[in-house]
């Protein structure tokens, strides 16, 4: 569907502040990640989305991971190695104008740019000789490029994990924005994560902190219970908000992808 009507600067100036600060990017994420292999896949002529790639073994199962807004594949340094230790290879997306990608990313190319990335992504596993063992996973904002790809790729994953993710896609903000959704996101758009996800069967694992102020436990919650899968599972982490998962709950977090993604990888 035609999302520019989203695209308007008082928007995209909140959900990519990386992309939009008017103070530059700090260093540390402007740098590729440390020591692992880094790829440049191409979403339009002349545009092309930086990944970085930490392997566990070219037998592990593997995930395509999308970030939120306020990180870039560089910041997952210190996170990647804990996926590791759990023998998960991690291959995680920046968006436009994050990193060294190149561009600047609106609602409408975010989106687009998740097809090129899976199809990049699948070439680096089949070329390079890993198990096709797919996860798809998105934390955040990362929860929309995730859930399109799952929802038009079903057949070639093993599952979905959703960490931190919206139901109902930016809705506060719409609000704050003044898009009538009465007539441009009814209940039933294709749009919204929860539409979508209520047609993907494949085994879906959410994740939510329990005192989540920016993206309530609540919209976890919908999620869960919209969700179409037969297998679907869902960690509140106790006494977590958006951004301290890992350190509320790193045990529980990362026992819990291990379990999901060994079950079915």
């Amino acid at each position: 569907m035609d999302l520019s009507f989203l695209d308007r600067p008082e928007i995209l100036e909140v959900i990519f502040p990386i992309a939009y600060s008017p103070f530059g990017l700090p260093n540390f994420l402007t740098v590729s990640p440390h020591d692992v292999p880094t790829y440049a896949i191409e979403v339009e002529e002349g545009v092309s989305i930086r990944c970085g790639f930490w392997v566990a073994g070219k037998e592990c199962p593997s995930i395509l991971y999308f970030h939120g807004n306020g990180e870039t594949v560089a910041s997952h340094d210190f996170i990647a190695p804990l996926y590791i230790q759990k023998g998960i290879n991690l291959f995680v997306a920046d968006y436009r104008g994050y990193g060294a990608s190149d561009g600047k990313p609106t609602i409408s190319n975010m989106i687009a740019d998740t097809h090129p990335i899976f199809r990049g992504f699948k070439e680096v596993i089949r070329d390079e000789g890993f198990e096709n063992k797919i996860f798809l996973m998105g934390r955040s904002l990362g929860s929309v490029p995730a859930i399109e790809l799952a929802f038009n790729y079903q057949d070639e994953i093993r599952g979905l994990i959703v960490e931190s993710g919206s139901a109902n896609n930016f809705r506060r903000l719409r609000d704050y924005a003044g898009v009538a959704e009465r007539t441009t996101l009814n209940e039933e758009s294709p749009f919204l994560n929860k539409v979508k996800v209520h047609q993907i069967t494949k085994p879906t694992l959410i994740i939510h902190g329990e005192y989540d102020q920016i993206m309530p436990v609540s919209e976890g919650e919908e999620l869960y219970q919209s969700s179409g899968a037969a297998d679907k599972r869902i960690l509140i982490i106790p006494g977590a908000g958006h951004n301290d998962l890992m350190v509320m709950g790193q045990s529980s977090y990362f026992d819990t992808v291990e379990e999901f993604v060994k079950t079915y990888g």
